[in-house]
């Protein structure tokens, strides 16, 4: 699925890859990740936005009051990670804990690494774009959907002022499911009674 220098990949062992045709929905349905460049000092910028994938491309916006998107250099490397639920896993919560008690804690989690060169787009008429699609893809499914077309056009003008957007062109895509698919089915299945027990829904945190 990749094509990234072996120093840079994501560390996913066989049994925690991602099915390919999982990957998109997943990053669909969070809709936001976390963007990492770096600035020609060497050190690393981050900052969470929302997002969509569209076809190759990986758009969204983030605050001009943000310094990050003017150390950005045009055509540079980025990376965007996407995650997912997490949780963490006591050995308690293993059927084999009482069998031979070989067992330590984990952690479970899903991450998708989209990598590829970033442009930065301060042209009013694109960030409506995007912001009217970010908003029709969260209001879509309301019963009464708000559409940027609702407010008054000077009011969305002033407001689409103060963001700028960004586009990573995708070139490689990454993504690891760790939900305890290593483990027995009935380690799993206490997992999901233990996950239960604190209040957490286990649906995707761990493998049925």
């Amino acid at each position: 699925m990749a094509n990234v220098p072996a120093a840079a990949q994501l560390y996913v062992p066989r049994f925690n890859v991602m099915d390919e045709d999982d990957v998109r929905p997943f990053v669909q349905a969070v809709a936001a990740a976390q963007l990492v460049t770096v600035g020609d000092d060497g050190f690393p910028d981050a900052t969470f936005l929302p997002v969509l994938w569209e076809g190759e491309r990986l758009v969204g916006h983030l605050a001009r009051a943000n310094g990050h998107w003017r150390r950005i250099v045009d055509g540079a490397p980025a990376l965007a990670i996407v995650t997912g639920p997490d949780t963490y896993v006591s050995p308690s919560w293993y059927a084999s804990k009482a069998e031979h008690g070989k067992v330590v804690p984990t952690w479970n989690y899903s991450v998708v690494h989209l990598r590829g060169r970033i442009t930065v787009h301060d042209d009013p008429e694109w960030v409506r774009g995007l912001v009217t699609r970010l908003t029709d893809r969260h209001e879509g499914d309301r019963a009464e959907p708000w559409a940027v077309a609702d407010a008054p056009e000077d009011y969305i003008d002033k407001n689409l002022r103060p963001i700028v957007g960004v586009e990573l062109v995708v070139e490689s895509v990454e993504a690891k499911a760790k939900l305890s698919q290593n483990r027995s089915d009935e380690d799993r299945a206490g997992v999901a009674r233990g996950l239960a027990a604190d209040g957490r829904n286990p649906t995707g945190l761990v493998a049925p």
